[in-house]
């Protein structure tokens, strides 16, 4: 079983940034394809961003160039820096990994305003 922890969501003026991070319980952290989605008032979840255990990338097209995803796995823990950030980003941040089953953090809240 796998538990996530996000936090570092907050209010932030449009061109602000902030860093979000998740961390993970357990020993197997190294091996998981690590993810961000983000979830809109009245929108369906989708995906902001993916890491997978060797290091590659997915970017969603809205993100790409502001946002980056990383990880360290000597800390068990996955990040997603923000940059230039946009009233269309507010949304709560979930964390996300799959091992047979989906796990999900409780979710940040990003809330984009002047």
């Amino acid at each position: 079983q796998v538990q996530l922890v996000e936090s570092g969501g907050g209010l932030v003026q449009p061109g602000g940034s902030l860093r979000l991070s998740c961390a993970a319980s357990g020993s197997i952290f190294s091996i998981l394809t690590m993810a961000w989605y983000r979830q809109a008032p009245g929108k369906q979840r989708e995906l902001v961003a993916r890491i997978a255990s060797g290091g590659s990338t997915v970017y969603a097209d809205s993100v790409k160039g502001r946002f980056t995803i990383s990880r360290d796995n000597a800390k068990n823990t996955v990040y997603l820096q923000m940059n230039s950030l946009k009233p269309d980003d507010t949304a709560v941040y979930y964390c996300h990994t799959w091992v047979g089953v989906q796990y999900w953090g409780q979710g940040t809240q990003v809330t984009v305003s002047s």
